[in-house]
């Protein structure tokens, strides 16, 4: 790794809570969440966790400046209940920890309406979440339903960005509600709006990187996926037309940790510049981030 290169301090836009109280409250407590956690390989995870205090050396050892935590709302298709419900004084207290490096990521629940938008306002006011974050599968709607309208226009009336996965659910879950091409209707109709499609849209691949190409306040997060699969016209993407558009986030701390993740990125060999955008600069304006 070059002396550039070793400068840049990563920002992981795409994260989740971390604590043992977080996975024993959510993830050991719910059979299909645990049977995913075995599935995906991380058992020994949820039943540790980490400390404020220790995400940060794991995060000084791996580069990472700043890891989003999302406030994370998933309803379940099957069970048709919340399985997990992140609340904001769950994210602000791991925030409180460490203000310089954590940041919150405000939960949108459709089920609560309006009363779901002034949660998810007080905790952007109040509480100084960057974002909203949306997982749309479990709730059996798409993510350009109008029931989601007015938390995308309140959003927009923030100044706030708003985070949401696309592509395929990887739970037991309806995929198509989450297909890119949604993206197209929701930033017609909010074009002051900035709006991040994660987990790279895939299978979708190509419908991710048509939105992101079109619409100037589209993006795509680099999250979910191994770099070492990335899909080859995505990558081609991002080292040219795509270089301001592309966010990278790990999905994790589950199976996805910042070290392995980053060496992964390391070896793709992107140019300098091309690479601080992916890491950091991207995410830093998504967020404005001073």
């Amino acid at each position: 790794m070059s002396d550039q290169d070793e400068k840049v301090l990563a920002i992981d836009f795409m994260g989740y809570m971390f604590t043992k109280s977080y996975f024993e409250k959510y993830w050991l407590a719910s059979k299909e969440l645990s049977k995913l956690a075995k599935w995906w390989n991380f058992e020994d995870v949820i039943r540790k966790g980490w400390t404020p205090d220790e995400m940060v050396a794991l995060m000084d050892q791996a580069g990472v400046d700043k890891h989003c935590i999302v406030q994370f709302i998933m309803k379940s298709y099957r069970e048709d209940r919340l399985i997990i419900d992140v609340s904001t004084e769950e994210v602000a207290e791991v925030i409180k920890a460490h203000p310089d490096r954590f940041i919150g990521f405000a939960g949108i629940n459709p089920l609560k309406g309006m009363d779901g938008v002034r949660e998810m306002e007080r905790a952007i006011k109040d509480f100084g979440f960057k974002a909203a974050y949306l997982h749309i599968y479990g709730f059996n709607i798409p993510i350009d339903h109008r029931r989601l309208y007015p938390f995308y226009a309140k959003c927009e009336e923030l100044g706030v960005p708003v985070s949401m996965q696309v592509g395929h659910s990887a739970e037991s879950m309806p995929s198509e509600h989450a297909r890119p091409i949604l993206l197209d209707n929701i930033a017609l109709d909010f074009p002051g709006l900035t709006i991040v499609g994660t987990h790279t849209g895939w299978p979708w691949t190509e419908e991710m990187i048509a939105m992101a190409w079109k619409h100037e306040n589209v993006y795509i997060g680099m999250d979910a996926h191994m770099p070492k699969f990335w899909d080859k016209n995505l990558l081609q993407f991002i080292k040219t037309r795509g270089q301001d558009k592309a966010i990278w986030g790990t999905n994790g701390p589950t199976a996805f940790t910042h070290a392995h993740i980053l060496a992964q990125v390391d070896a793709l060999e992107l140019k300098p510049q091309i690479k601080r955008k992916l890491l950091r600069d991207n995410a830093r304006k998504v967020l404005k981030l001073a």
